[in-house]
């Protein structure tokens, strides 16, 4: 009878790095209680995580000495599933080097000590003042000395100083394009120039420079030097290890309180707590995405709605006139089509003590290693009795909000050969025992829309798997725990595979209406279906104003128009499009077909039913503030959205709201009717 897989040496060490976690698990949990600020329960803190250290690292050394034909019986995937281990101890090693940093506040902790004799016993009677008064005398003693070696002293202390500008690549990248670096894992750069985009100026130890992506990169802490005394094990030991992250101090040297450590390790390791916890699988990530659009405007839909000026800046790229129909001019694009999330599968969910406030996807067009356009955003729904399945598009009385529509279409203009759409799927989420918001990617997919041979891919419904991960990461599962529990059974690996996440979305070819209102629209734009004719209008409300209504192209003045100042910013707001939506369905429905066809006349109508309606809203102060995820927050500006739009009906206008002491706006800034051309149009953007 051959011996049982659960006896060999990897397993063993499964075993032991699972019984770890539950104990760095709980040390994160406790110092995470009110009482932490004690010195005692410091100390103790520091303690545990010194003999914890130990631990880990003694269990990487086994695992690093494992080989294949040391396993009694075959084992599938082992390569892997050693190298998965590998990581959760890393990351507990990092973790746990964070909590003895903080604990550890009246002296500087470094890590090489935790092997040393004597070194896990803290001294609480030797203060922070004592040390500087026998480092003053060691001074006096050896200044004869120090002023010999003195240049050769402030070398080393600036080596020893880790630089915000040093990073580490952790992984390979290979230049996609002229400007970009191409990077070894483990290879060290300076960056000279952190761009908002997430491209990084980096200048590697040969003197090279180019792009590369921020997600490819972390900061890089230099170790200090090697002690001649210490073992192979042990210097193999510190190539591995990850330096805790610096400790903000006071101007005496001490940490301020226990609660700004605690912010500090929950704003730096959010995620590998979760992670250590068992609060979320493993593959879990920080949103790429998300990150992307708290960064600036570049990746909001807000944007990529304003004109794009060409290379010279003397004229418009993608905005033009055509003097036969008298509208602006109608563009084809290379990706013109509709795109539809059915569902998602198999989404694993969050552990205990994770409340979540919002499951959505977000989706731009990707080449592999940039954005190429705005992030659009839809949310989820689910069911209490089946919450792994997320839906999309609800039936609901009404008109669907655009937020919770699947609908969506895609424009691009990009030549890049690997183009095609990213889907992350994304939770935003708030710990219930601290009251931490955040926002978390729960796995990432890519539906690549053309062949090697550039043909674009067909129209049909495609079942995306669904990584872990972030996009810039290869071969991360979602939850690695499904691989290591199947068997070399066939049927066992079937079964496994159908519980790996997916996402169903469908490819459609949009219909001759829906295709010449998309062709109105700028060459890169991704955003809801059923918002496609509002957008259309502010294009051609844009190209008036700009190409026929201009004194002249040189002219660059101010133009009054309310509705091309404040419609980006209401683009932003969800509900606020689809209050415009309902207002202009509702007065499109009682129009005459000879008025529909009347394309002056409907611009008109667009006009004054904005400013009856949402222009009105923008700046009304009984309006609550955005707030993403916030149910209170949506409904109660939905009240307010739903009770003005009543009232409207009724008094015929909104004169009533603006003339009545009742209702509070916001005060009257020139802004809110001066478009700015030059200030809101996008430079020409080099295409892959």
């Amino acid at each position: 009878m051959p011996p049982s897989k659960r006896s060999g040496p990897l397993q063993t060490v499964q075993r032991s790095t699972d019984d770890l976690k539950k104990q760095v698990g709980s040390l994160l949990k406790d110092i995470q209680h009110p009482d932490a600020a004690q010195p005692t329960k410091r100390t103790e803190a520091f303690q545990r995580s010194i003999q914890l250290q130990k631990f880990v690292k003694e269990t990487l050394t086994t695992l690093h000495k494992l080989k294949k034909t040391d396993e009694p019986a075959p084992v599938g995937n082992y390569d892997q599933r050693k190298q998965d281990e590998e990581k959760r101890l890393l990351k507990m090693l990092q973790q746990l080097q964070t909590v003895a940093e903080l604990s550890n506040a009246d002296k500087v902790y470094h890590h090489k000590d935790a092997e040393k004799p004597g070194t896990s016993q803290l001294k609480e009677d030797e203060s922070e003042e004592e040390e500087e008064e026998d480092e003053e005398e060691e001074e006096e003693e050896e200044d004869e000395e120090e002023e010999e070696e003195e240049e050769e002293d402030g070398e080393d202390s600036v080596e020893e100083q880790p630089t915000v500008n040093q990073y580490i690549s952790i992984s390979d990248f290979v230049a996609q394009q002229e400007g970009d670096l191409t990077i070894k894992k483990g290879e060290v750069l300076t960056i000279l120039n952190k761009k908002p985009d997430g491209w990084w100026v980096a200048q590697d130890s040969r003197g090279n420079q180019g792009e590369v992506p921020k997600t490819y990169l972390q900061v890089y802490r230099k170790a200090g030097e090697e002690d001649e005394s210490e073992s192979e094990e042990d210097a193999e030991d510190d190539e591995i290890e990850v330096t805790a992250p610096a400790v903000k101090r006071t101007e005496s040297g001490n940490l301020s309180n226990l609660d700004a450590a605690r912010k500090t390790v929950s704003e730096i390791n959010a995620t590998d707590v979760l992670s250590t916890m068992g609060a979320i699988p493993t593959g879990f990530r920080p949103s790429t995405l998300s990150q992307l659009l708290e960064e600036g405007k570049k990746f909001k839909s807000s944007y990529y709605i304003q004109p794009e000026l060409s290379h010279s800046q003397l004229a418009f790229k993608d905005l033009l006139w055509d003097p036969e129909q008298g509208s602006v001019r109608a563009r084809l694009a290379r990706v013109s089509l509709n795109l539809t999330l059915w569902s998602c599968r198999m989404i694993p969910l969050p552990g205990a003590g994770i409340h979540v406030l919002s499951r959505h996807v977000r989706l731009c067009v990707f080449d592999g290693t940039r954005v190429l356009s705005n992030i659009h955003t839809v949310r989820a729904t689910t069911q209490l009795k089946n919450p792994k399945t997320w839906t999309f598009s609800p039936r609901v009385s009404g008109i669907l909000p655009s937020l919770l529509d699947g609908d969506c279409f895609i424009r691009s203009n990009s030549q890049s050969p690997e183009l095609g759409v990213l889907f992350e799927l994304g939770v935003t989420y708030i710990r219930n025992a601290t009251g931490e918001r955040g926002e978390l990617s729960c796995g990432w997919a890519f539906l690549k829309l053309f062949d090697a041979s550039g043909v674009p891919v067909p129209y049909k419904t495609y079942e995306l798997v669904v990584n872990g991960g972030t996009p810039y990461e290869k071969g991360v599962e979602v939850d690695p725990s499904l691989t290591r529990r199947a068997s070399n059974s066939v049927f066992q690996q079937m079964m496994t595979s159908r519980r790996h996440p997916k996402l169903l979305v469908k490819l459609k070819s949009p219909n001759t209406k829906t295709r010449t209102t998309l062709n109105l629209l700028p060459d890169t734009l991704v955003g809801s279906t059923c918002c496609i004719h509002l957008l259309a209008f502010y294009r051609q409300i844009l190209a008036d104003a700009l190409l026929r209504d201009r004194i002249s192209v040189q002219n660059a003045e101010l133009i009054c128009s309310p509705v091309l100042a404040s419609f980006p910013q209401v683009m932003e707001q969800a509900d606020l499009m689809d209050a415009l939506r309902s207002v202009w369905s509702e007065k499109e429905s009682s129009l005459k077909r000879s008025e529909k066809r009347d394309s002056e006349f409907l611009k008109s109508m667009f006009k004054q039913l904005y400013h009856d309606s949402v222009y009105t809203l923008l700046h009304s102060t009984a309006l609550p503030a955005l707030r993403w995820a916030d149910e209170e927050a949506e409904a109660s500006r939905w009240k307010v959205i739903a009770d003005f739009l009543r009232l409207n009906r009724e008094k015929n206008g909104s004169l009533f709201s603006l003339l009545s002491p009742e209702m509070a706006h916001e005060a009257f800034d020139i802004s809110e009717i001066s478009y700015d051309f030059l200030g809101m149009a996008r430079e020409a953007a080099a295409t892959a």
